[in-house]
């Protein structure tokens, strides 16, 4: 028999896991999104033709931010309707890519082994990129690499640059080691990672040095 306690608990989580997913979309969408409303107050002002066109070039580079943003954060938080089961790990290396398209400092690599791997598996592996694109503050190197094999999804994310930003917390939430009352918006995408993982029977592990941040996954097939 389903005990009603662990059932309201288990709810209960789920429902501050999805709270605190939604404040990261907000936190990480208000930079694009205030420059779009600052940009109109600007060209609402301004005559200067001049003045006028740099006004629309940066409307136009903050609205294309704040789409690459929403659509990155639709399959790495959301449910992510229009894809079966099998999601093309060239979808995964759009997003991304788009998502640091204007970070000079920052260099990507991709090591992808198959066309296609189940939603679970690219959700960790855009946020695995997430995290590891936290981790470069002052720059560095994203390297990225997934393949299904065995009936598993392998994937790896190495972030490495002259100073990896990376924090405790976020490695307790991947071991599954936070305490709930310990969440934030910050570590809420480490923690679904780990919810995800534990429904799959799967395995999450990180490697942390002064360098370089390794992420890894085995997701079983569904």
């Amino acid at each position: 028999m389903t005990n009603g306690t662990v059932d309201t608990m288990n709810t209960t989580s789920s429902l501050e896991l999805a709270s605190l997913l939604c404040s990261r979309l907000c936190h990480d969408m208000l930079s694009p999104v205030g420059a779009l409303s600052n940009g109109l107050e600007l060209l609402a002002d301004e005559k200067d033709p001049d003045m006028r066109r740099r006004c629309f070039e940066l409307l136009e580079q903050s609205a294309r931010v704040s789409a690459d943003k929403l659509k990155f954060f639709r399959l790495a938080f959301g449910a992510a309707g229009g894809f079966g089961d099998l999601v093309p790990v060239t979808e995964a290396r759009l997003l991304v890519d788009a998502l640091v398209a204007d970070n000079e400092r920052l260099t990507i690599n991709w090591a992808l082994g198959s066309s296609s791997l189940p939603k679970p598996a690219i959700k960790t592996l855009l946020n695995f990129a997430l995290i590891g694109i936290d981790a470069l503050p002052r720059g560095g190197t994203l390297d990225l690499a997934a393949e299904q094999r065995d009936h598993a999804s392998e994937i790896v994310v190495r972030a490495s640059g002259p100073k990896i930003a990376f924090d405790a917390d976020i490695g307790r939430a991947i071991s599954g080691k936070l305490d709930r009352a310990d969440l934030s918006s910050r570590t809420a995408p480490a923690a679904m990672l780990h919810e995800l993982a534990t429904v799959l029977e799967g395995e999450l592990q990180f490697a942390l040095a002064d360098d370089a941040l390794v992420l890894g996954a085995v997701l079983p097939d569904a």
